[in-house]
């Protein structure tokens, strides 16, 4: 397992006077020649030969950091005026531009890395949620067709079967730029790479045109960010235009699918999971089971195909089939795919955090899953209750330091899902949790006033409360923090991991 961040071995030498010459910058003064072999944003992961480029922070600006890159062998700057001064002071040849470096930083990376002339094929997920989910099915498909895949999500990055640790959706763009070199030195033939609204307005995807795109749907998310809907909306949209993408797959299932459609400068295929509803593709479940999805996806002049996802929820077969429906845009014959899902019974994707069924035998069924917007609570709900006889048991709660309007929203949709709600602490960051369960309450209780719905502060003991309630009929869903191995408290990483505590609390009940 590598640590971020990922090179190419080889990058072709570029001068440093081909480089500003190529993007008509400035050099401050004469220099000596020098030779740029990598370019990164961050000092920390400066490499000898590389340029330093320092942007504007929220608290500091990067040219702050010059000296420091400089030292770890940075052999030229690049900066806007502001920057000017400090990134002078480090005594390296220093390149001035009057845009933002950021908005530059992705076409530069894509040309020292020469991932505009050489990637591979690209494919690229956005929505709010199920884009992670997406991606994966994504990746296990094409590895199901034989092909040698990257994959770049929320929940892991990928260079064929090594694993890259990472903490952001969509690294920024010299380090994505980088990855996909590397990929491409691996023997990688498709990429697919997770794009958050904040990649598209921070330019971190800037330099790339994925040959197929698609859109899961929208729902409310990170306004602690945007000012609205709207510009958050906006911000997805970027992705459907010929600076990003060649073609997309358009899901229908929230109203934002058709808006999408209408705006979007690439050509667009539809597909929806809605029963009646009418697109190019149409996914319809037809088997839940604890541990999988069964579904058939239907093009309108293609033909079909049955299969099924390890994973529960209509939701979940719906990314399913839209996955599917991008690999057949990409130009990879439907029939192709149904031969490779027979043969193996089905997509094999293993989903990281998404619906993980803990084994309980002769108890109740449990599941931890890492959604964290109202959506993703309704929808996981919705699939635990097709499956449950007796009781839905749930333990939830919301993160600090993220989109506070949208807290009451994870109430309501938690206590309506649910028969049993228990609301707790997941990571607070810098803010008090008390208030951040206060307002995921008022919503619950708002929705639900009569219901059973209970405040217990440490998640160690909301788990417990749940397990001693639970009867075998009944299954408990933990949401918000699968996967995590700390919780974030007052800035404090301090050691948690949801799997081992719901074990724990199932071993004291005498369950397992």
């Amino acid at each position: 397992m590598r640590t971020w961040a990922v090179r190419p071995d080889q990058t072709p030498p570029t001068t440093l006077e081909a480089f500003a010459a190529r993007f008509r910058l400035a050099l401050h003064d004469e220099v000596p020649p020098v030779t740029l072999s990598g370019i990164t944003m961050d000092s920390r992961a400066v490499r000898p030969g590389d340029l330093y480029v320092g942007v504007p922070g929220a608290r500091f600006h990067g040219a702050t950091f010059a000296a420091d890159a400089v030292e770890r062998g940075a052999v030229a700057i690049l900066t806007d005026a502001a920057g000017l001064v400090d990134a002078t002071a480090s005594g390296v040849p220093v390149l001035v531009t009057v845009e933002s470096p950021r908005v530059l930083v992705g076409e530069m990376a894509a040309w020292l890395y020469r991932t505009d002339r050489h990637a591979p094929q690209l494919f690229g997920m956005t929505g709010t949620n199920g884009k992670t989910s997406t991606a994966h099915f994504l990746d296990s498909v094409l590895r199901q067709l034989g092909r040698s895949t990257g994959l770049s999500s929320s929940a892991e990055r990928r260079i064929g079967s090594e694993v890259v640790v990472s903490s952001m959706t969509t690294p920024e763009s010299p380090e994505l730029h980088a990855l996909i070199a590397r990929m491409r030195e691996a023997g990688v033939d498709a990429a697919i790479v997770e794009v958050s609204a904040h990649a598209l307005t921070r330019h971190r995807v800037d330099g790339l045109v994925f040959d197929v795109v698609g859109f899961t749907n929208l729902s409310q998310d990170h306004l602690d960010d945007y000012a609205d809907m709207d510009e958050y909306f906006a911000a997805k949209l970027e992705l459907f235009s010929p600076a990003h993408s060649r073609r997309a797959v358009v899901s229908l299932d929230t109203p934002a699918g058709a808006t999408v459609v209408a705006r979007a400068g690439v050509p667009v295929s539809t597909i929806t999971s809605i029963d009646g509803a009418s697109a190019d593709w149409t996914v319809s479940v037809t088997d839940e089971q604890p541990s999988f999805t069964a579904f058939t996806l239907r093009h309108r002049d293609l033909g079909e195909l049955s299969t099924r996802v390890p994973v529960i929820g209509s939701h979940m077969a719906a990314n399913g089939g839209l996955a599917i429906a991008m690999l057949v845009e990409s130009g990879i014959a439907l029939s192709a795919i149904d031969d490779a899902l027979r043969r193996d019974g089905g997509i094999t994707a293993s989903l990281p955090g998404r619906a993980v069924q803990v084994p309980v035998p002769g108890g109740p069924a449990v599941y931890v899953d890492s959604g964290h917007t109202a959506q993703a609570f309704a929808k996981t709900l919705e699939a635990v209750r097709h499956l449950t006889a007796g009781r839905v048991i749930m333990v939830a709660g919301a993160n600090g330091d993220r989109d506070q309007s949208k807290r009451p929203d994870m109430g309501r949709e938690a206590a309506l899902g649910s028969d049993l709600l228990i609301i707790t602490d997941h990571q607070p960051r810098s803010e008090d949790p008390a208030t951040i369960r206060e307002a995921v309450l008022a919503g619950a209780r708002a929705a639900k006033p009569a219901g059973d719905i209970r405040e217990i502060a440490a998640p160690e003991e909301a788990i417990r409360v749940a397990v001693r309630e639970a009867t075998a009929a009944d299954t408990i869903l933990w949401a918000g923090l699968a996967e995590k191995d700390y919780r974030d408290v007052a800035g404090v990483k301090v050691p948690f991991s949801v799997l081992d505590e719901t074990r724990a609390a199932l071993a004291e009940a005498g369950w397992v």
